[in-house]
C-alpha cells in the first residue's frame, strides 16, 4: 500500500462526532459530567456483598439449621447468589450512567433528559 493510497489523517472522519465537528485533541470530552448518586449506590452494593460474609462473628450459630446443616454453611452459601445480584445490579447502575455520560458527550448538551436544574443539586459542580 503506497502512501496515495491512505487518506489524510486530517481529513479521516470522527467516529460519533458530527460532520465538520473537527478532529478530537486531547481536551475533547469523551463522557459528560458524572452524578455521583449512581456510584456511591454500587459501591455499597459492592461493599455489602464482600464485607457482611467477612463477618463471622455476626452467623457462627448452630440454629437454625436447614435440612441438617448448621445456620454458618447455609447462611453463607446463601451469600452466592446474593453476591451475584448485588454485583449485576452495582453493574447496571455504572454501565447506565457511562451510557448517559457518553450520549451526554456526543450531543454536546448539558443533559440528555433535560433536568440541567437537576445536575447542580448533585453537589458534583464546584463554583
Amino acid at each position: 500500500m503506497s502512501q496515495q493510497d491512505r487518506p489524510d489523517p486530517k481529513q479521516r472522519p470522527v467516529p460519533g462526532a458530527p460532520p465538520g465537528a473537527g478532529l478530537p485533541t486531547r481536551n475533547t470530552a469523551t463522557r459528560g459530567p458524572a452524578r455521583r448518586g449512581r456510584y456511591a449506590i454500587a459501591g455499597v452494593l459492592l461493599s455489602a456483598a464482600i464485607l457482611l460474609p467477612l463477618m463471622p462473628q455476626t452467623y457462627s450459630f448452630n440454629a437454625p439449621t436447614l435440612g441438617g446443616m448448621p445456620f454458618f454453611y447455609w447462611y453463607q452459601l446463601l451469600w452466592v447468589p446474593m453476591s451475584a445480584a448485588l454485583s449485576g445490579v452495582a453493574y447496571w447502575l455504572v454501565n447506565t450512567e457511562d451510557r448517559r455520560r457518553r450520549a451526554v458527550a456526543r450531543a454536546g448538551a448539558a443533559d440528555t433528559d433535560g433536568d440541567a436544574a437537576d445536575d447542580s443539586l448533585d453537589g458534583d459542580e464546584r463554583p
